[in-house]
């Protein structure tokens, strides 16, 4: 029998490989991916719209490219602007101590005036309203269960604005617009797109629980901007380091860059401020409610994570411990640098000798075994925290509008800061109203981008789990970082509007998940592109139908926001028109 092998010049038999999977699809019209260099894995370069849609749009080359060196910071300044706006209109109503704002504008009045927060006494607030001038600032400590940071900053605004509405929400304003601007820079950066950035500011821009929190003077959203302002630095000092590793590797003789696996392990990044930064943004998320704590241990995590990362890309053999040997002990310097942040935010408690449970060392724990080996203001600081923790870890007293963290994602229960339902020719409400009208205040997010969210969500974990993609890892990571720990309390008194943390990685992930639905830029391959009289190219086409959907329900997304709008802001509408938004049962 003869064989079929067919043989070598030197008469030995050859085994003939079977041919890749990509090489039997290419009888099919399959494509492979252009290669992406060393150089882009460590840092990928901004994408840019295709000359083709200039083309398309009649805009030269040189005005598209000032137009794209514009936009990277026009873009988001325009959104913030908008979202700015959105959010001054009627700051100062409705006149009135909507919900916690019963607490946090009077202990931040009272912190600004004199160090330390004061006990207010019972039904002080219309007081407060008729003539805040004329209303004294205790001088007796108030027993607050909060860290002071939130409240410094709410008292700014109070004293650029006075002891009024306006001036208790102005400072909370200012961070919401200033995070809606973050979040466009921070998603620019993350998915290496303008247009995804702007978007997912966009998306915060209109979403419902955000934009209430902006215009309420509660500690929440102080803490999600601190927490926001925290990541992005994360993100600048991610790209920094990768760069590092880009500039240190040697190029061949083509002028390629190649790994190098001593370099990849030994490497020293050096001084990393942006890191430093970062801890000093969480120390003052920690600062304004102890929840921040959570976010400082996932970060830390995410970015020794992202060393691992950017060390294996440059060639490391072992980066889990090169990492461990390099990285370890200088990431671990940010923690003393928030624990120094947070003590420094108690300052004017610290400098005082009138603030609660400022003289407890030197009266009731006198007798501690710690009394002369600790400074009396530490132990009473000590003391003062431990009976806060006890305080918060049990607080299980219903509430009206209480709600399990399962339904937050859903929009289960939201929170009514403020109701009242004015007759017919009184307070905004029409004369021509046959019943009264409703006006109210409600804290929940923009249902149809929330709910998109939880599609996003599931996305963006499988993106992570099965893409490696770590954009998901860290989307998912401010995600977990802000709502898993609240299953931990299933018995304590929690609201939604706890979620208002992390709601710029919701608005991430669904980013995300439209960029998905657009689809892909345009890949090389090797095919002249068609002229624009010709139509558009079959990967074109997917792009342009996945652009219409993502723009269908993005529109869906501002609709519902605007639709939703007399329900954020306080405005007086017919009962019929109230009860149409009360969508679900929950609500009411």
């Amino acid at each position: 029998m003869t064989s079929t092998a067919p043989r070598a010049a030197h008469g030995r038999d050859v085994v003939e490989q079977p041919p890749s999977w990509q090489q039997r699809l290419r009888r099919f019209g399959h494509v492979p991916r252009p290669g992406i260099g060393l150089r882009e894995r460590l840092v990928p370069p901004y994408t840019r719209l295709s000359d083709r849609l200039w083309s398309l749009l009649g805009v030269p080359p040189g005005a598209a490219r000032r137009v794209e060196r514009f936009s990277a910071w026009g873009g988001p300044l325009l959104v913030a602007l908008v979202a700015g706006l959105l959010r001054f209109w009627q700051l100062g109503s409705p006149k009135a101590v909507i919900f916690d704002e019963t607490y946090y504008a009077k202990d931040a009045w009272a912190l600004v005036n004199q160090g330390y927060e004061g006990s207010w006494p019972k039904d002080v607030d219309k007081a407060i309203l008729a003539n805040p001038d004329a209303v004294a600032i205790p001088s007796d400590p108030g027993y607050v269960v909060h860290p002071p940071v939130g409240k410094w900053i709410i008292g700014l605004g109070e004293q650029m604005f006075g002891f009024t509405p306006f001036g208790w929400r102005f400072m909370v304003f200012v961070l919401g617009t200033l995070s809606v601007l973050m979040l466009c820079r921070i998603g620019r950066r993350l998915f290496r797109s303008t247009f995804l950035g702007c978007l997912a500011g966009a998306l915060m821009a209109t979403d419902g629980l955000h934009f209430v929190m902006s215009r309420t003077a509660l500690l929440d959203q102080v803490l999600m901007f601190f927490v926001l302002a925290a990541f992005g630095c994360l993100l600048v000092d991610r790209d920094r380091a990768r760069r590092r590793f880009a500039d240190a590797l040697p190029v061949d003789a083509e002028g390629v860059l190649r790994p190098d696996p001593r370099i990849a392990e030994t490497l020293r990044l050096g001084l990393r401020p942006w890191r430093i930064a970062a801890a000093v943004m969480l120390g003052l998320a920690i600062g304004t409610k102890w929840n921040g704590l959570y976010f400082l241990a996932a970060f830390g995590l995410m970015t020794l994570l992202w060393d691992v990362g950017a060390r294996k890309t440059a060639g490391a053999v072992r980066p889990y411990v090169a990492v461990l040997k390099r990285d370890l002990l200088p990431a671990l310097v940010g923690l003393p640098v928030a624990i120094a942040t947070y003590i420094a935010s108690w300052s004017g408690w610290i400098f005082t000798d009138k603030g609660y449970f400022r003289d407890w060392a030197a009266t009731a724990g006198e007798d501690s075994p710690w009394s002369g080996v600790f400074p009396d203001w530490w132990r009473s600081f000590w003391h003062y925290e431990t009976e806060v923790y006890n305080f918060h870890v049990n607080l299980t007293s219903g509430h009206t509008y209480e709600s399990n963290p399962w339904s937050w994602i859903v929009l289960g229960r939201p929170v009514s800061y403020f109701y009242e339902d004015p007759a017919a020719g009184t307070a905004g409400c029409p004369v021509t109203a046959t019943e009264k009208c409703a006006r109210e205040v409600l804290a929940i997010g923009t249902p149809v981008l929330w709910w998109i969210a939880c599609f996003a969500v599931v996305y963006a974990l499988w993106r992570w789990a099965f893409r490696r993609d770590w954009r998901a890892g860290a989307i998912a990571c401010g995600i977990a970082a802000g709502w898993l720990p609240w299953f931990l309390y299933q018995e304590r008194t929690i609201f939604i509007f706890y979620a208002v943390v992390f709601v710029p990685f919701l608005c991430l992930a669904v980013a995300m998940l439209l960029g998905a639905i657009i689809g892909p830029p345009e890949r090389t391959t090797g095919v002249p592109a068609a002229p624009p009289e010709q139509g558009f190219a079959p990967g074109e086409r997917r792009r342009t139908v996945g652009a219409v959907a993502a723009g269908v329900l993005v529109l869906l997304v501002f609709w519902n926001f605007i639709y939703f709008w007399p329900l954020f802001t306080g405005e007086p509408i017919p009962m019929d028109d109230w009860r149409a938004r009360m969508w679900l049962d929950t609500w009411v």
